[in-house]
């Protein structure tokens, strides 16, 4: 996996977030911030990780956005290794 299609993935991410309301409760609540501040946290390159970390959270989290990305949930695992630099497995 590239850099650049694990980006993807997490910007399909919080595509996927941003259409489920409590989704976006539970990732502003997380943020600690409000919409405002998480428009200008997702401009930021970590944005994709805090993204990334918040789907894998939880399980179902991560197999409802793989199921509606049409991905397999270890590819979400995989993008979060290779934008954070660490072993994908």
């Amino acid at each position: 996996m590239t850099p650049r299609e694990a980006r993807d993935i997490a910007d399909s991410g919080f595509a996927h977030i941003a259409a489920e309301p409590d989704l976006v409760a539970a990732l502003l609540a997380q943020s600690g911030s409000d919409v405002a501040g998480l428009r200008a946290m997702a401009v930021r390159p970590e944005f994709a990780l805090f993204v990334l970390d918040f789907l894998l959270e939880q399980d179902q989290r991560v197999l409802d956005f793989a199921q509606a990305a049409g991905l397999r949930p270890e590819r979400v695992q995989m993008a979060r290794a290779v934008l954070g630099g660490g072993d994908p497995w």
